[in-house]
């Protein structure tokens, strides 16, 4: 055999070996997500068409988001007057704007199935705005978006059996988001505040949001975004404004409602009395912005630049994008570990974070994955148990413990992370 042919030989079988290389980086190396995300995309599409045609619908807020706006279309204007099945309304203009919008669409919310498939474009639209996010990050290796798309049936029902409107919050947070990557924070803020317009959730993530402000933007440049973020909130509300100021207020923006124990998914395991106990609830609220302030200047002032004391709004400093995305998810995953309590629906508001704060810890890797999965299982525990709900805070201790030793947050500052834009 020749020496040519021997050559000819080895390297072959030296590419024969790198074939699946190759092929792995497309499931491990973050660089290399897009094309597991086009996959994923288009079986979500099938997964959301067979799971409206196959499974049941069942009601639980859907009517009753109808019969609020139904009030507003037959010219009530007073929120103390709103009201459907599950109560009185308690979301602030932006929903009313959008499920009118909804209302008319579906015929009186009547067309059940037709509201399905625009949640299901919603749903799409979500994960494409989360794919855009993450795909600029690029940290989070590609079989992880496995485990948020296709593998979770309670995030399926949130959006296209239940149609509830905190989806919709949650669309203009990540589009907010994806504007605030790419160094537009006046956009960003706007589309923020419509969101917080829809449900007050969005407020979890204000703490994050004004710090990155503050780092970026200076003070006078923090108090024109605060502006621009109070802008949409008041021209939103002007028609409830004018019939009934404190009414509307107090209806769309009442931190301090009560919830049914029945419906609780983290606190299932306490005593009925204590859930409801308002020294809990003050004790909760305590913690919870002590693990802020803890957060804020013991590792965000550590990881980001300093804050910009300009006056100027001329200079302006730009972040990467794990440096926007880390204090901002954090902020908000405190306030689900503290939160008085989470129901069903609220899984939505940090689903699609737990990923990325996951992947930004130091815990193993077989571990991450063993905390979405225990995480998915007790979100469809129904009802909850007190083990499911002692699971699920034992999983947030975990990531927020991993948060605290992430070793982003432990590396020292450097004067390169930001650059100064002219």
């Amino acid at each position: 055999m020749s020496a040519a042919i021997r050559k000819t030989m080895s390297t072959n079988n030296f590419k024969s070996r790198l074939r699946p290389q190759k092929l792995l980086k497309y499931f491990f190396d973050p660089n290399y997500v897009t094309v597991i995300m086009v996959l994923l995309l288009f079986a979500e599409i099938v997964v959301c068409f067979g799971v409206i045609n196959n499974i049941k619908y069942t009601e639980i807020d859907w009517v009753a988001y109808m019969q609020e706006v139904e009030g507003v279309v037959n010219g009530t204007y007073d929120y103390t007057q709103l009201k459907g099945d599950t109560g009185p309304l308690v979301y602030p203009a932006g929903f009313v704007y959008i499920f009118t919008c909804l209302y008319y669409i579906t015929g009186k919310g009547e067309d059940i199935r037709l509201a399905q498939y625009l949640f299901a474009l919603l749903y799409i639209a979500t994960l494409l705005v989360v794919f855009d996010i993450y795909r600029r990050v690029k940290k989070v290796p590609p079989f992880v978006f496995i485990f948020m798309c296709c593998a979770s049936y309670r995030i399926h029902s949130i959006y296209v059996l239940r149609m509830f409107n905190d989806p919709v919050a949650m669309l203009f947070l990540y589009v907010a988001v994806d504007f605030f990557l790419t160094d537009r924070w006046a956009i960003g803020c706007i589309l923020y505040s419509i969101g917080v317009s829809v449900k007050m959730n969005i407020l979890l993530f204000a703490p994050g949001l004004l710090y990155l402000l503050l780092v970026t933007q200076g003070i006078i440049g923090t108090v024109k975004h605060l502006t621009i973020c109070a802008i949409p909130q008041v021209l939103l509300a002007i028609p409830f404004l004018q019939e009934n100021p404190f009414g509307y207020i107090k209806m769309s923006f009442d931190l301090g409602r009560q919830f049914f124990f029945k419906w609780t998914v983290n606190w299932r395991f306490l005593p009925e009395e204590v859930f409801l106990n308002r020294y809990f609830h003050i004790g909760l609220l305590i913690a919870h912005i002590s693990v802020l302030v803890l957060f804020t200047f013991c590792k965000w002032k550590r990881y980001l630049p300093s804050i910009n004391g300009s006056l100027s709004t001329k200079t302006a400093t730009r972040l990467k994008p794990d440096q926007i995305l880390l204090p901002f998810f954090t902020s908000n995953f405190i306030g689900m570990c503290f939160s008085r309590s989470l129901h069903y629906q609220f899984y939505v508001w940090y689903f699609h974070t737990l990923h990325y704060l996951l992947w930004s810890t130091s815990i193993h890797q077989v571990g991450k994955v063993l905390i979405l999965g225990l995480v998915e299982l007790c979100w469809n525990t129904y009802p909850s148990t007190g083990l499911s709900s002692l699971v699920l805070h034992a999983c947030h201790l975990t990531v927020l413990t991993g948060l605290w030793l992430s070793p982003q947050h432990m590396a020292t500052r450097k004067t390169t992370a930001a650059q100064k834009m002219d």
